[in-house]
């Protein structure tokens, strides 16, 4: 939410220049895949991305609103659901088609993965899901006023599992803190991860951040067993559940 007058927001990541004009180095917390699409999704994209993929461009529009692009606004749903790394969108359909009176906000930067999800929300007849592929960090930030998520969605975060890009990862003190001023008082944050040591960051952060409880939870037995649950898996890796809510 800007405090700008005019309605601008801040620079958005990779868009952040030095005094001298040079692009800013900035630590993320993803990384930029390839763009290159299969056949059928590009036909996804070029069915579906007008109506259910917000462009980039559009939220650096003054006064912009996520609401405008769902076509209802908070007296016409029940909430709104953010989900931050979407991946191609086993979880999304899925989850978003079993609660239509909730828009779902799903983040995801890598644009074939947006693509696979388009043809999967189709599939299932999803039309309560909207795409961004903006950070999602800087949108919670900027875009999403206080207390605006009914639910915020995790699942299988990119663990950077070496020890040196371990500041990349997206749970982190800052992070948690800002996630749970954009939750409503009850609002849930549901994560999973196929990594240990993520796990044991995750509830050690998320249990010392202000205005959360919870811990530890059984399998979510809505969300669907994605890909990255399989590989994790198979891999002989243990899948730990966390929820957390809003005080």
């Amino acid at each position: 939410m800007s405090d700008d007058p005019s309605g601008a927001t801040p620079a958005r990541p990779h868009h952040k220049l030095t005094d001298d004009g040079r692009r800013m180095r900035e630590v993320l917390t993803y990384s930029r895949r390839g763009n290159r699409f299969t056949p059928q999704q590009a036909a996804a994209w070029e069915a579906h991305h007008e109506r259910w993929v917000i462009p980039d461009e559009a939220v650096d529009e003054p006064g912009f609103s996520f609401d405008s692009w769902f076509g209802r606004g908070p007296a016409d749903r029940d909430g709104l659901i953010v989900e931050i790394g979407s991946g191609v969108g086993e979880a999304t359909a899925a989850l978003a088609a079993t609660r239509p009176s909730y828009d779902v906000l799903a983040f995801e930067v890598w644009r074939p993965g947006m693509a696979a999800t388009l043809a999967r929300l189709h599939e299932v007849g999803a039309d309560n899901v909207r795409m961004c592929g903006v950070d999602a960090v800087w949108s919670l930030e900027h875009l999403l006023a206080p207390a605006a998520v009914a639910e915020l969605w995790t699942f299988f975060p990119d663990p950077w599992h070496k020890t040196r890009h371990h500041k990349r990862r997206l749970v982190t003190p800052d992070f948690a803190a800002l996630a749970a001023s954009r939750l409503r008082p009850g609002g849930l944050w549901r994560l999973a991860t196929d990594w240990d040591d993520y796990a044991q960051q995750m509830r050690h952060v998320l249990d010392a951040t202000s205005g959360l409880e919870g811990g530890v939870v059984g399998r979510w037995d809505e969300r669907p067993v994605t890909k990255f649950e399989r590989k994790g898996v198979a891999a002989g890796r243990t899948i730990t559940d966390l929820a957390y809510r809003r005080t």
